[in-house]
């Protein structure tokens, strides 16, 4: 009896395809791969709406700074994270189930879902309004209406259940990889040189050397920029898993999604602090781009590359609650979560829930200090081999994470949030692993 109920549970665990390395045979991305995708969801609207937010708050020196070291961080720690999900073939939820337990795991995995819906509602939103910009322009301000928003909603919606239903990684390898990469990268290339073309005008030395206000410290900034690629940390192992190679280098998934990341992060901020540098105070960044040059093809061709933010966030969505209702299939669940997210992006004020969006990316920073601190080792993992319904360790250092967090926020701003609560949480999942005291590894007992 014992011997059936044992490949009873085995059969369960292998029907759920979030916590279940996977197989070589589907593990087909290389470099190029990687790195399309990353470059692909590091452009978007958002990320440069708030690289203007930079300016005038810090200089511009500080301002460039904080945009180059805040990716080159942020862009690492996804990318730590990738080679993690690769060397493992295992999802996100897969992860947390390895550092906090089985039982406790539930925990993050709901709030990631929380989060993706909400995320994936406002990247709707955001391309809906894009689409009356342009509309209006082209069509007149009919599109404008109310009724011009519910249109282009279930537009963009139908465009993104019918992607779901397909394969996401024909999606990536056909699509974003060989088409919408080059032209994505010709649209920045444009919409830089236009503005560039400006602030020459205007003066780069002034440019260069114009001085922040003082209403936002250097800390600060560089927490505004890593905020862009931690709020992608619950998702990179879903797409990372299918990598070929897991190597440390610059090669493989580490490589590729670090430096697809680290360079539209750095591209989109920077083009950002460009645009409100020579926009008319007012002018709101859609509007801005449309009034350049060609702007309206290339704001076109960027709100189509939103499209891949939205894709991916609910996708990722899909696989972390499969892993907690795995009846239901990956696709299955996307489909039903993306009609959720269009319902949403139809009634509900999304501008004003933008805080607590962020407000909830915020437990995901030290969330994931410490599954970097207890699994970034190198080792193999499997939560299959993970017997503890709760790492109390693990809980307690996450709770303490976000509390710390947030007091930072509040009481010290001027060293930022982010970084602080990285490091301590890090630091601390690191030396109260059980190989640091002495036991085997959490990683290699997940192996036998």
């Amino acid at each position: 009896m014992a011997h059936d109920n044992n490949d009873s549970a085995d059969s369960a665990a292998v029907s759920n395809e979030a916590l279940t390395p996977l197989s070589a045979s589907q593990r087909v991305f290389g470099w190029h791969d990687h790195a399309s995708l990353w470059f692909s969801l590091g452009v978007g609207l958002l990320v440069m709406q708030i690289g203007a937010y930079l300016v005038p708050a810090v200089g511009t020196r500080d301002a460039a700074i904080a945009i180059v070291l805040g990716s080159c961080i942020g862009a690492g720690l996804l990318a730590w994270t990738a080679r993690l999900g690769c060397q493992s073939g295992l999802a996100s939820a897969g992860l947390m189930h390895a550092t906090y337990g089985s039982a406790f795991a539930r925990l993050p995995v709901l709030l990631n879902i929380v989060q993706l819906v909400g995320w994936t509602t406002f990247e709707l939103v955001v391309m809906r309004e894009g689409t009356q910009a342009i509309g209006q322009t082209v069509v007149g301000p009919a599109l404008g209406s109310f009724w011009g928003g519910v249109l282009t909603t279930l537009l963009w919606g139908a465009v993104l259940l019918a992607l779901l239903a397909g394969s996401m990684v024909k999606l990536v390898r056909r699509f974003v990889s060989r088409f919408g990469l080059p032209l994505v990268v010709l649209s920045l290339l444009w919409l830089t040189w236009q503005f560039a073309t400006q602030l020459q005008a205007k003066g780069l030395d002034a440019f260069w050397t114009r001085q922040g206000d003082g209403t936002m410290g250097m800390f600060s900034a560089l927490d505004l920029v890593i905020a862009m690629p931690v709020s992608w940390l619950p998702l990179v192992a879903d797409y990372a898993r299918h990598g070929r190679r897991s190597t440390g280098g610059l090669g493989g998934a580490f490589g590729g999604t670090w430096i697809g990341y680290a360079v539209a992060n750095v591209w989109c901020y920077a083009l950002g602090v460009m645009v409100v540098s020579v926009a008319e105070p007012g002018t709101g960044l859609v509007t801005a781009l449309l009034l350049a040059q060609g702007g309206l093809v290339a704001l076109g061709l960027i709100l189509i590359d939103e499209l891949d933010n939205a894709y991916g966030d609910v996708y990722s969505g899909s696989v972390s609650t499969h892993s907690l209702l795995p009846r239901w299939s990956v696709k299955r669940w996307g489909l039903l979560l993306a009609a959720l997210c269009i319902a949403l992006a139809l009634v509900l004020p999304m501008h004003t829930l933008e805080p607590f969006l962020l407000l909830l990316s915020s437990v995901f920073v030290p969330l994931y200090g410490v599954i970097i601190g207890r699994l970034g080792s190198g080792e193999a993992v499997s939560p299959q081999g993970t017997r503890r319904k709760v790492d109390f360790g693990a809980a307690l250092i996450w709770i303490a994470g976000i509390a710390a967090y947030h007091a930072l926020a509040k009481w010290a701003p001027q060293f930022g949030s982010a970084l602080p609560t990285l490091a301590a949480t890090f630091a601390l999942a690191w030396l109260s692993r059980p190989s640091a005291q002495g036991g085997a590894s959490a990683l290699a007992q997940s192996r036998g």
